[in-house]
């Protein structure tokens, strides 16, 4: 009985730290795509980075001191960082063109993919009825997507792709919690970021590719320029945003179960309309609103149904 106490409460620190952690990053999100028609997606994450380098540094040397970033498993955490790359890029490639929720509902398929990822890699145990629950969720996406009826968007594709990376980075950090600080953890993830996608720039422009027909290409070729000062400032509180999010949802992940902790993704839902309607005056389609429901509900289902 002495235990109840303490795992209710660092279950409470972690879905506190997830809200917050989703609050935080959906005022990112919005930044991005009213910058996403005039500055490369790549500047924004290297300028971004820069920024939160020595705000993650304090924060090693408070915690745990320099010496924590000499790790054995810098490998994986390296890895990590690069599925993380790979997941926050195709989502940011997506809003050129997605509205705001459409793009989010999609990636908001990530506590799915977290349920299945979890049961293959950390062997928690998923019911039929949770499996019946990530099938609907599917469905929900084929809503949002409208596949044959010539409105398709293929940046949607992207978002998906994203939810996918992201799980699989939020797995790896579950599995692997009892090792690493959660500081280190996020400082590896935003040196990866900066180094890999300023390499990411500097091969585009090396082979002279600058300019996209799609919108969402467009937005990962286009050459770097010197932001305006306003711009400057914005894609500096990024970073600021970016070390705050990614501390608070890597510690959300190890304070607690997966598949306890992910249905608190949601709560995003909550923010993105409202920012969608407020800085891009963005209404979501009936589809949209249909399948988010569909989404939001068979996600939480499938998590809470699942055991560990």
């Amino acid at each position: 009985m002495g235990q109840l106490p303490a795992i209710l409460n660092r279950n409470l620190i972690g879905v506190l730290s997830l809200c917050a952690g989703v609050f935080v990053f959906s005022m990112q999100d919005a930044i991005l795509k009213g910058l996403s028609g005039s500055h490369a997606v790549t500047l924004a994450i290297v300028l971004r980075s820069i920024v939160g380098l020595p705000i993650l540094l304090s924060m090693v040397w408070y915690e745990k001191g320099p010496s924590a970033l000499r790790t054995s498993n810098w490998k994986l955490l390296v890895a990590r960082g690069l599925i993380l790359l790979t997941s926050y890029t195709t989502y940011y490639m997506a809003f050129p063109v997605l509205p705001l929720a459409e793009a989010v509902a999609l990636f908001f398929t990530a506590p799915i993919f977290v349920t299945i990822l979890a049961a293959l890699f950390l062997h928690e145990k998923v019911t039929p009825k949770a499996w019946g629950a990530v099938i609907a969720g599917f469905i929900g996406v084929l809503i949002i997507l409208r596949p044959g009826t010539g409105l398709f968007e293929p940046a949607a594709l992207l978002s998906l792709l994203s939810a996918a990376a992201y799980a699989l980075s939020m797995v790896l950090a579950r599995r692997y919690s009892a090792t690493e600080p959660t500081t280190v953890m996020a400082f590896y993830v935003n040196g990866v970021y900066m180094l890999a996608a300023a390499g990411v720039a500097l091969v585009f422009h090396l082979l002279d590719i600058t300019h996209a027909a799609h919108p969402s290409l467009e937005f990962l070729v286009r050459p770097w320029d010197m932001p305006s000062v306003r711009d400057l400032v914005v894609l500096g509180l990024c970073g600021v945003i970016a070390a705050l999010g990614m501390i608070l949802l890597t510690h959300a992940y190890r304070m607690t179960r997966a598949n306890l902790v992910t249905v608190f993704e949601y709560t995003g839902m909550l923010w993105v309309p409202l920012w969608g309607f407020l800085f891009f005056q963005e209404i979501p389609k009936w589809t949209t609103v249909i399948g988010t429901v569909i989404i939001v509900a068979a996600g939480i289902f499938a998590v809470r149904s699942a055991k560990a």
